[in-house]
């Protein structure tokens, strides 16, 4: 399908866009099922955040009616939304009305091996550091080099994906998804106020969690933390969860909060 600027089908960014320049915007990757979007409101209002954030002045409302509409012709894919500051001379100053530009790309949804979601996946055990940013922590910025890295460390298939620490050793999240650990019935994930991605599902997850009665901490989560949980799995917006059965020595098997857990993802997905 064609991509999308400011609402028109294009193949071609101006060479003076601040977010090829300075990674100076915003992302969401959004996985569509007839026609529409899932976990939309998730998704504009974790864009809205950002927005706020790096003080980008975009519209909302046009960005969810562009957002409909480029999902009701993609029908099923992921449709990845980028919203930058916008065009800019050289320098890092931010040049006083630009206009943010919205990019829409869309693609086939990624065909996952069922066992991951069946069997579990094993994380690889990366070496790449997150670095800690206050202000950007939870946003999904435009700059993903500490994933491009972390995800060139592995090219084997026995990893799906990888575990994620800072630089004091804390678990984080995986490359691409967040991480859920499950101690005595209790849901762990851990605080993002230093940095990570604050995913969507994540928070989706962590609503659904309080409905259904089911503890909850977000909290540092030291590597020992994982030595200790009872189940692990990881999660995002486009495969729902993962169980996790594996990382370095330790191993683990599906349990039963990650299952009944992975049936609200996918209801969240579907609806």
């Amino acid at each position: 399908m064609h991509s999308w600027i400011d609402g028109q089908p294009a193949t071609a960014l101006n060479l003076q866009n601040r977010g090829l320049a300075y990674g100076d915007g915003l992302f969401e990757t959004i996985a569509v099922r007839g026609g529409r979007p899932s976990l939309l409101d998730g998704h504009l209002a974790r864009l809205a955040l950002g927005c706020q954030r790096l003080a980008i002045s975009a519209d909302m409302a046009l960005v969810r009616d562009e957002l409909l509409r480029y999902a009701s012709q993609l029908g099923e894919g992921v449709a990845k939304l980028i919203l930058t500051r916008g065009d800019s001379q050289r320098g890092y100053a931010q040049v006083a009305g630009a206009a943010p530009r919205r990019i829409l790309q869309g693609s086939p949804l990624p065909s996952y091996p069922v066992e991951h979601a069946e069997h579990g996946v094993r994380l690889y055990p990366c070496q790449t550091r997150l670095g800690e940013q206050p202000l950007l922590a939870g946003l999904k910025h435009l700059n993903r080099l500490e994933q491009v890295l972390a995800r060139a460390e592995w090219q084997d298939s026995e990893h799906a994906e990888g575990l994620m620490r800072d630089g004091q050793g804390r678990v984080i999240e995986g490359v691409y998804s967040n991480l859920f650990l499950v101690r005595d019935g209790v849901l762990l994930t851990a605080d993002l106020n230093r940095c990570g991605v604050a995913g969507v599902m994540r928070a989706a997850l962590l609503e659904q969690a309080v409905v259904l009665g089911i503890p909850v901490q977000v909290c540092d989560l030291p590597f020992e933390a994982l030595e200790q949980a009872d189940e692990v799995f990881v999660c995002n917006s486009v495969y729902g969860i993962w169980p996790v059965r594996g990382v370095a020595a330790l191993n683990w098997s599906p349990g039963p909060l990650t299952r009944k857990l992975q049936a609200v993802a996918r209801t969240l997905l579907e609806t």
